[in-house]
């Protein structure tokens, strides 16, 4: 029970900084409301979508849910009326984007698991939550999709959702589970932002 209510709420969490890093982007491209709503949505319930389809899960969560829709439309909306970010949203963006992605990373991964999805599918599942609605935000958003930069991004997402399956296989609680899992992937992307750390990219 615990560990459910944990995970939901880290869920909710994930949602909600999406979201507003979908509004982030819609503020920098100046559009109106309905595009707040539209980038701020699809970033919140992208990757989880994409997730649940690949896994079989039907209906997927947020048609289970619909709260978890008017959340992001509601949350999008509001950012709609705040003073417009400047250049400097930028950096808010890669910080609600990392807190984001580790968060969706360990609970994608949780998910899978439950649905009796072995290791690597519940990594892959866990990184694609993690990644999916933030590709959906860049295209949309005309911008060039983190996912395909040399940034430590999915890297962040992928360490995050192989320690939670590693330390729940070895016997870990999966509360504390959660807790590491969660710590390793958002330190990962944090110092990747701050260091500007890069993968090494093709001559």
């Amino acid at each position: 029970m615990f560990v459910a209510t944990v995970t939901s709420v880290l869920d909710w969490l994930g949602i909600v900084a999406f979201a507003v890093s979908g509004a982030v982007v819609a503020s920098r491209k100046k559009m109106d409301i309905v595009g707040f709503i539209i980038l701020g949505t699809v970033t919140g319930i992208g990757g989880g979508t994409l997730r649940d389809l690949l896994l079989g899960l039907a209906p997927v969560f947020w048609v289970r849910e619909p709260l978890y829709l008017i959340t992001c439309g509601v949350v999008s909306a509001a950012m709609f009326f705040l003073p417009r970010i400047s250049d400097g949203g930028f950096r808010v963006l890669l910080w609600l984007d990392a807190v984001g992605l580790a968060l969706f990373a360990v609970t994608g991964a949780e998910k899978a698991l439950l649905t009796g999805a072995g290791p690597v599918v519940a990594i892959a599942m866990g990184v694609i939550t993690a990644s999916f609605g933030g590709i959906i935000r860049d295209v949309l958003g005309n911008e060039s999709p983190t996912v395909l930069s040399s940034e430590v991004y999915v890297t962040a997402a992928a360490l995050g959702a192989s320690a939670y399956v590693i330390l729940v296989m070895i016997g870990v609680e999966r509360d504390f589970a959660l807790g590491g899992a969660l710590a390793a992937g958002l330190a990962l992307r944090a110092v990747a932002i701050v260091k500007s750390w890069s993968l090494p990219t093709a001559a």
